[in-house]
C-alpha cells in the first residue's frame, strides 16, 4: 500500500477517501467503517441488507453521524421494483414506468417528495436515483419499467418533476444512468453494453431527460458504464472525458449540458468496467474523466476494497496519472454536497407534510384494464399461477413482487404457485399449464406475468393456460408490450406491493376500498 507522510500526504489520502462512496455488511456500522469516516471518507452507499425497518436505518445513520455530522448517506431508492427501503415488503410507491402512464407531473413530485420525506426522516441524505433512461428498447434487460417511458419528452417531463420533488424534501437526486441506458439489450452488471446510435439520435433521444434534470437542478448525475463510440469510439462514459468533461460538464453555449454538480459512477465493481479495466484501474479512470465520486459496494463491501481505491488513487497522483488538482476538486464537490444536504434538510425538515397515501393512489391511477364481454366477477378465491423471470442485479430476487399476498387479504383463501423457467422447462407433458389446472382444482385462475415479451418460455405457458382455460385473469407486471389476453387483463407498469394492491383491488371487485 502506498505510504505519504507530512501534510501533503494527509490531506492527498483525506482526497482519496472523500470520493469513494463504499458499501458494507451488517445493520450498524462497523469499526472500519467508523475509522474511515474519522480519516476523511465523507459519503456511505446503503443497501437492502442494511436495512430491516425505519427506526432500525435510523439509528444506523445516526451513529455514522455520531463520528462524521456532514457524512453523505446514499441509497438505490427508485420505488417501484428498485427499492432498499422496502426490500423485504415490497415498495409503498410505483416505479417510473406506472407514472409516466399516468403521465401526471404533480402526481409525480408528490410521489417523489413522499419518498424523500421518508428517506429524509430514516437520515438518508442521498439518493441514486432517478432513472432518467428513455426505454427506446423494449427489449432492455435492466431498463425496463425503470424508465418512466419511451419518448424522450415524457421522460425529461417526469424526470425534472420527480428531482424537484425529492430535492425539496432535502435529499439530493442523482439522475441517471448517463448518456442514457435505454437503448441497451446488455445488462451492465455483467458486461458491457454499446450504443451505436449517431451523435444527432442521442442529442434527440438520450440527452432530452439529462437536459431537462440540469435544468431541474439535479444535485447528482450518475454515469453508466456503455460504450457509445458517437461520443468515444474507445472508453464507456463512465471512463471517458468526452462524455463527462466534454459533454455532461462543458458550458451550454458549447455543446454541453452545462451540469456543475457532482458526477457519480455506477458500481464500480460491475462488470462493465471491473471485467475490463479492474477496479483500481477504472476508478483512477473514472475520477481523471472527471467522475468526482465513486460508488462500490454493492458486491464488495469491505474494508479492503476501501483501502485499495484509496491507494490506487494516491498512487495515481504520486505517479503523473492524475492531476493533484483533479482530485481534490473532486474531493470538494463531494464536501459541497454534503453542505447543501445539511442545509436542506433543516430547511426540509418541518416544510415537507406526510403523504401516505399518495403511491397507493399513483399505482391505481396507472392501472389499465381491459375487460373481455364474458368475463365473470371473481366469486370466490382464485389460484395464483406466478411466472416469475430471473430478476436483474438491480432489482433484486430478494424483494417479492406479485398479488397473491394482496389479493389472499382481500379474498380469503387464495393460493398460489410459482413458476420460473427451470420449473417450467421440468413439467413434462402437458408443460406449466397442465400442473397450474391440477393445482388449481377447478378454481378461477390469476396468470401473474412479467414482461411476457421478453421470455418464450412464458408465452408459451400462458397460451396454453388461456386456451385450456379462457376466463384466465391476466396480470402483466412488466412492460405491457404483448396485446391483451384473458377475460380480464390488468398491466399495473410495475411490480411494487402497491401495484399489486391495485390489481388484486380490481380483482376483487374492490376499487375504492383503500
Amino acid at each position: 500500500m502506498t505510504t505519504l507522510t507530512g501534510t501533503t500526504g494527509s490531506t492527498l489520502v483525506r482526497n482519496a477517501l472523500a470520493v469513494l462512496q463504499p458499501g458494507f455488511t451488517g445493520t450498524t456500522a462497523p469499526d472500519w467503517l467508523l475509522r474511515r469516516l474519522d480519516e476523511g471518507l465523507a459519503a456511505v452507499g446503503l443497501f437492502g441488507r442494511n436495512i430491516t425497518s425505519p427506526a432500525q436505518l435510523a439509528a444506523l445513520t445516526a451513529q455514522l453521524r455520531g463520528v462524521r455530522p456532514d457524512v453523505l448517506v446514499a441509497i438505490d431508492e427508485e420505488g417501484g421494483d428498485v427499492t432498499r427501503l422496502e426490500a423485504r415488503t415490497g415498495s409503498s410507491f410505483p416505479g417510473n414506468h406506472a407514472l409516466g402512464t399516468v403521465d401526471d407531473t404533480a402526481l409525480t413530485r408528490a410521489v417523489a417528495r413522499e419518498l424523500g420525506r421518508r428517506l429524509a426522516e430514516c437520515g438518508v441524505n442521498l439518493n441514486w436515483a432517478p432513472s432518467a433512461d428513455v426505454n427506446s428498447n423494449p427489449d432492455n434487460p435492466v431498463i425496463g419499467v425503470r424508465s418512466f417511458g419511451s419518448t424522450p419528452d415524457l421522460v425529461a417531463r417526469h424526470t425534472a418533476a420527480w428531482v424537484e420533488g425529492l430535492q425539496s424534501a432535502g435529499v439530493a437526486a442523482c439522475t441517471k444512468h448517463f448518456p442514457g441506458h435505454g437503448d441497451t439489450s446488455v445488462d451492465s452488471h455483467h458486461a458491457l453494453p454499446r450504443i451505436d446510435a449517431d451523435r444527432a439520435t442521442l442529442t434527440e433521444r438520450e440527452l432530452v431527460p439529462f437536459r431537462a434534470a440540469v435544468a431541474a437542478g439535479s444535485k447528482c448525475v450518475m454515469s453508466a458504464h456503455i460504450l457509445l463510440p458517437a461520443l468515444d469510439p474507445a472508453l464507456p462514459a463512465t471512463l471517458s472525458p468526452a462524455a463527462l468533461t466534454g459533454l455532461l460538464r462543458a458550458p451550454l453555449g458549447e455543446g454541453g449540458l452545462g451540469f456543475e454538480g457532482l458526477i457519480v459512477t455506477d458500481g464500480m465493481e460491475m462488470r462493465a468496467i471491473a471485467a475490463t479495466y479492474g477496479i483500481e484501474r477504472g476508478s483512477v479512470l473514472a475520477v481523471a474523466a472527471g467522475a468526482d465520486a465513486l460508488c462500490v459496494g454493492g458486491g464488495l463491501a469491505d474494508e479492503e476494497t476501501v483501502l485499495r481505491l484509496r491507494d490506487a488513487l494516491v498512487r495515481a497522483v504520486a505517479e503523473g496519472e492524475l492531476s493533484e488538482e483533479r482530485l481534490a476538486d473532486a474531493a470538494d464537490r463531494v464536501r459541497a454536497l454534503a453542505r447543501w444536504a445539511g442545509e436542506a434538510s433543516a430547511r426540509a425538515e418541518a416544510a415537507v407534510p406526510s403523504d401516505p397515501g399518495v403511491g397507493l393512489e399513483a399505482a391505481r391511477r396507472a392501472l389499465k384494464v381491459t375487460v373481455r364481454q364474458d368475463h365473470a366477477p371473481l366469486t370466490g378465491p382464485p389460484y395464483v399461477a406466478a411466472f416469475t423471470p430471473v430478476a436483474n442485479i438491480a432489482v433484486g430476487d430478494e424483494t417479492p413482487w406479485g398479488l397473491a399476498a394482496e389479493l389472499a387479504e382481500l379474498l380469503p383463501g387464495t393460493t398460489t404457485g410459482s413458476w420460473g423457467r427451470e420449473r417450467a422447462e421440468r413439467a413434462g407433458q402437458g408443460g406449466p399449464a397442465a400442473q397450474v389446472l391440477e393445482e388449481a382444482a377447478g378454481r378461477r385462475i390469476v396468470a401473474v406475468v412479467r414482461d411476457v415479451h421478453r421470455h418464450p418460455w412464458m408465452a408459451d405457458a400462458l397460451d396454453a393456460l388461456l386456451a385450456a382455460r379462457p376466463d384466465t385473469v391476466v396480470v402483466e407486471m412488466g412492460l405491457p408490450q404483448a396485446p391483451p389476453r384473458g377475460a380480464l387483463h390488468i398491466a399495473t407498469h410495475g411490480a411494487a406491493r402497491v401495484c399489486g394492491r391495485a390489481a388484486a383491488e380490481v380483482i376483487a371487485g374492490r376499487e375504492t376500498d383503500g
